[in-house]
């Protein structure tokens, strides 16, 4: 987890001075001293990636690297709700075929493992052509088809409520998945257009592993039953944590340079001793402790990127969250400028404030749309507070209403780093100052996912959304839910015009006027109070020295099967 916020209060009592003042020492302790005094550099720019790109000729046959991962991994179909966790996701285009990779701008280029080539055929409807290879295959030995394409949409497209889907985005738009002019061609036909059209089918599964709602649902907890890549699962031994990736000797491609991958369950914070242990080849220095621990490290490269990644604080739907008023006053009382200081103490690339949760800051077309939803005012926080009828208790204790108190409670990752512990810390206090008090209830790691924010049991807790690229796969994150099917909105907050506006935005072919939908419906958001937006995250890693293409990926997908160690 990653999450930060802090308020600074003017006028009234110095408790909350002291307290945000006590959450900033104890954030930069680990980092030498109150002041920061490590220099920043400006973020990398959008189409940049740091991974000791090599030519594999340049690369050594064998070897291990050994990498963190934050939490276990239960279930592997990333089309089902619970399989969007970031490193999931990763690991699965790795292990099935990826139709299209990403180069460091975001550009969508054909994976000729798997695709010889995929273009519109036809603008009205619009229909996309595939070409696969014919040398492809699933692990069972069928060959790719387009019954896998087929599978893939009618499971996806959420006409059928029995499939706990993540995301029908792009899905719901397409009206048939036929076989071409031979079996190896795909025709894929929308009944409107769809601008992301080459983020679906990514990665392409197996219909054979998703014949049936259960198998859908529950065929891909704790295993993988079927795979297509340069790597396969060796072994995954969930009482030990650990996850092996080996070569594939049925692959059909260039062999992968490494013997194995270890994958190594761990916190975040744990990463730098296991680091410096050498455990593990790469950690994350995003944090000042982190950052200082690992900065000078012997034989260790400290590497940076720009990925979509942003940090915010998101608020349940329920109880005296269910009042908008109540989730924009929260908004109002915090300081945001105050926060981000907290979580960029120490770290040597610039954390800048976001003003979009569909747009980085880096990305064409972003504008700050948080208006006065984002911006510090205490009074306009109670001002709401006084309109939802929760009267002022005084003298630093909670609004009353009916005789109860505004309490609320703020679900932490028990392995979340100390310096966004602060973060929240600092951000209690503020909302102490409104009148609202939260606590910080610790949730173990493996839980905070599975047991509190996919279900929505939560009422305040703080993540990251990352890797929402292209733009229309921001769409699941806000989209109202059907049924018991919340996508990737687990705080059930929405509204009929933000899905339409996000939905014309995915079937607008220009970019700009796609952008326009975006915006609106961005400011839409945060008018709704659903997510206060914190600042866009660079990824700043420690690699060991000679590790090569790996590290800091951007908006670039990784390729497991280039990266080895330097001849």
């Amino acid at each position: 987890m990653d999450a930060s916020t802090t308020a600074r209060r003017l006028g009234r009592a110095t408790a909350l001075a002291a307290a945000v003042a006590l959450a900033v020492t104890a954030c930069t302790s680990g980092g030498g001293g109150s002041a920061d005094t490590v220099a920043k550099s400006e973020p990398p720019r959008q189409d940049s990636q740091d991974i000791n790109a090599k030519p594999l000729d340049q690369v050594k046959d064998g070897g291990e690297l050994r990498l963190p991962l934050y939490q276990w991994i239960s279930q592997w179909n990333p089309f089902q709700v619970d399989g969007t966790y970031g490193d999931a996701v990763s690991i699965m285009r790795a292990l099935e075929p990826s139709l299209f990779n990403t180069d460091p701008s975001g550009s969508f280029l054909p994976n000729t493992d798997y695709l010889l080539e995929a273009k519109v055929t036809s603008t009205s409807p619009q229909v996309i052509t595939y070409k696969l290879n014919p040398k492809a295959k699933w692990s069972d030995g069928k060959p790719l088809s387009y019954l896998d394409f087929k599978a893939d949409w009618q499971t996806s497209n959420g006409k059928d409520p029995a499939y706990n889907i993540s995301d029908p985005s792009g899905y719901e738009q397409i009206s048939a998945v036929e076989q071409g002019a031979d079996p190896s061609e795909v025709k894929v036909t929308f009944s409107e257009p769809y601008a992301d059209w080459q983020n679906l089918f990514r990665p392409l599964i197996p219909a054979a592993g998703i014949a049936t709602p259960d198998d859908f649902n529950k065929g891909w907890v704790d295993r993988i039953p079927i795979t297509a890549g340069a790597l396969k699962v060796g072994s995954a031994d969930k009482t030990a944590q650990t996850l092996t990736l080996v070569p594939d000797p049925a692959w059909w491609g260039t062999r992968a340079k490494l013997d194995r991958i270890t994958f190594r369950v761990m916190s975040q914070s744990a990463t730098t001793q296991a680091y410096l242990n050498n455990e593990i080849d790469l950690a994350t220095a995003g944090t000042a402790t982190a950052y200082g621990q690992l900065k000078d490290a012997k034989d260790t490269v400290i590497r940076s990127a720009s990925p979509w990644d942003e940090v915010h604080i998101s608020f349940g739907g329920g109880g005296a969250l269910a009042d908008q008023k109540v989730r924009q006053a929260l908004g109002k009382a915090l300081d945001r400028s105050a926060l981000i200081k907290i979580a960029n103490n120490g770290v040597p690339v610039e954390f800048k404030p976001l003003g979009n949760h569909i747009l980085m800051p880096n990305q064409a077309g972003y504008q700050d749309n948080s208006g006065e939803w984002a911006r510090f005012d205490l009074a306009a926080a109670r001002k709401l507070l006084d309109e939802a009828g929760w009267k002022d208790a005084g003298s630093g204790q909670p609004r009353t209403r009916d005789g109860k108190p505004l309490e609320l409670h703020w679900v932490v990752n028990d392995a979340t780093p100390q310096a966004q512990i602060d973060l929240a810390t600092a951000a209690a206090a503020m909302w102490q100052a409104a009148g609202v008090k939260v606590d910080l209830d610790k949730v173990p790691s493996n839980d905070f996912f599975t047991k509190y924010v996919n279900p929505g049991k939560f009422e305040i807790a703080s993540w990251r959304n990352t890797d929402s690229f292209p733009l229309s796969k921001s769409l699941p994150n806000f989209r109202l839910p059907v049924g018991d099917n919340t996508f990737n909105n687990p705080s059930r907050l929405g509204s009929q015009e933000i899905d339409d506006l996000l939905k014309k935005a995915a079937g607008t072919v220009d970019a700009a006027e796609a952008a326009k939908l975006y915006n609106q419906a961005d400011a839409k958001i945060w008018e709704l109070g659903h997510t206060v937006e914190l600042y866009q995250r660079p990824v700043v890693l420690a690699t060991r020295k000679g590790l090569a293409n790996y590290g800091a990926f951007g908006l670039a997908g990784e390729d497991y099967a280039k990266v080895g160690w330097e001849k």
